[in-house]
């Protein structure tokens, strides 16, 4: 039987979040020998913080795992195309390289809107790889927004 990978981990981590009634976003730290360090999804909602996307979740949780303000070697993946202030907390975590699922033409600042990482005043820019089963992570954000403007 085939192991989950990275991606598929973190689809259904934001499954878990849409089924919590939070858009559904997760992301996955891991470090460089492959092993997740952590997972963790949106809780905006849940906590009643605007700031706790996964990715700033994710990034916490594996800061406190291994004991380290900075996450060199490791990687995230997510299942949305970073925001802004995601975009600023993988640089300064010195993130290694950034996976990611669906583009976010409206919030994301990677690919789209202010590419973040392109700009002069960035001090960290880790390798990026989007579109990685981007078809599953859109059907799950299409499926959820569809859900919330029915009647």
């Amino acid at each position: 039987m085939k192991q989950p990978g990275y991606m598929d981990i973190v689809i259904a981590a934001a499954r878990r979040a849409a089924d919590a009634g939070e858009v559904p976003v997760a992301a996955a730290v891991v470090d460089a020998d492959g092993n997740i360090v952590a997972v963790a999804e949106n809780r905006m909602q849940r906590d009643a913080n605007a700031t706790h996307h996964a990715e700033i979740l994710a990034l916490n949780a594996a800061m406190a795992a291994v004991g380290k303000s900075r996450l060199d070697g490791f990687d995230l993946w997510v299942s949305l195309e970073p925001c802004t202030m995601c975009a600023g907390a993988i640089a300064h975590a010195r993130i290694r390289r950034l996976y990611f699922a669906a583009t976010d033409i409206k919030g994301g600042a990677v690919e789209s809107g202010v590419r973040f990482f392109n700009a002069a005043t960035c001090h960290h820019k880790p390798d990026i790889y989007g579109g990685i089963q981007a078809a599953a992570a859109e059907q799950l954000l299409t499926a959820f927004f569809a859900g919330r403007r029915a009647p």
